[in-house]
């Protein structure tokens, strides 16, 4: 398996080491600085900032109604916030369209899969092709030239994603007949598809078993240290972004607590509170 890469020849180190020093030296591939989001006086988040390495995991953590996929839709330009900054690659992000900000480098898979369950494997990833196709329509009729060498091209790289994602069985099969961890596992082929340079993971384990998780674990380190992708995780599996994450932001009520190691946010008061409770909240809802 190989899939080749703009940043290949410079993978990124193992996991343990790159805990250490996936930041040190790098400059951010994204940064969010201060940003409020409010709809109709409702505060959905409130004085954001964080930012993204090179060749970083970072996880986005809180309970439900937390802001993370606000973040999110703040990133890819589905919301634009009344307050604060987002830069990708240098480039300011707000008030660009969302397939503008696509065609920047930055992919996004979903918690609700969105793939078009009548087209087979291959169809579904080819859409994450259309910003590499790079050919008006009358090439694609008379297809021949450019059109041809574009459609040989693109169709080469989804055959390297299905061997890298291990999704060889299924190739010509409708997607809606598919297990649903395959079809997770097709949303994160088509996000790869398009050669992100940030790659966004909505909760790509939810409703998947033990074993489908760790599948998916094992995908996601492998995007990172072969294909050295920067990537943003929000997830509700503990076990998962403890394991993965470089950093980790724990939000609540849309604003952040604090942001650091796996192990520091984990135990951190205001965190646990978030997601456990106190003594003292247990008596006032009782």
């Amino acid at each position: 398996m190989s899939i080749d890469h703009a940043q290949d020849d410079n993978r990124a180190p193992p996991p343990e080491a790159g805990r250490a020093d996936s930041r040190a030296g790098s400059k951010p591939v994204v940064s969010v600085t201060d940003v409020d989001l409010n709809f109709s006086g409702v505060k959905a988040l409130s004085g954001v900032s964080f930012d993204v390495a090179e060749n970083e995991l970072f996880a986005i953590i809180g309970p439900n109604g937390a802001g993370k996929t606000s973040i999110f839709n703040v990133l890819s330009g589905v919301y634009r916030p009344q307050v604060g900054n987002v830069t990708f690659l240098g480039e300011n992000l707000l008030g660009r369209r969302p397939h503008v900000i696509a065609g920047l480098g930055m992919a996004r898979t979903f918690q609700n899969i969105e793939l078009f369950e009548n087209l087979d494997v291959v169809d579904n990833l080819m859409l994450g092709r259309h910003h590499h196709v790079g050919y008006g329509w009358p090439s694609a009729v008379a297809w021949v030239g450019r059109a041809r060498a574009a459609e040989i091209r693109n169709r080469r790289r989804v055959e390297e994603i299905i061997d890298f994602l291990e999704i060889e069985t299924y190739r010509r099969m409708p997607v809606g007949l598919l297990p649903y961890g395959i079809q997770k596992r097709i949303e994160l082929g088509r996000a790869l598809a398009m050669e992100p340079r940030l790659l966004l993971l909505d909760e790509p384990v939810a409703g998947m078993n033990g074993e489908e998780t760790e599948d998916m674990a094992r995908f996601i380190l492998d995007i990172r240290s072969e294909l050295g992708i920067p990537m943003i995780l929000v997830e509700h599996d503990m076990g998962l972004v403890m394991d993965l994450a470089d950093r980790v932001m724990a939000m609540d009520f849309g604003r952040p607590i604090t942001t650091g190691r796996p192990a520091e946010v984990q135990a951190h008061p205001e965190v646990i509170r978030a997601y456990l409770g106190t003594a003292d909240d247990t008596e006032e809802d009782a």
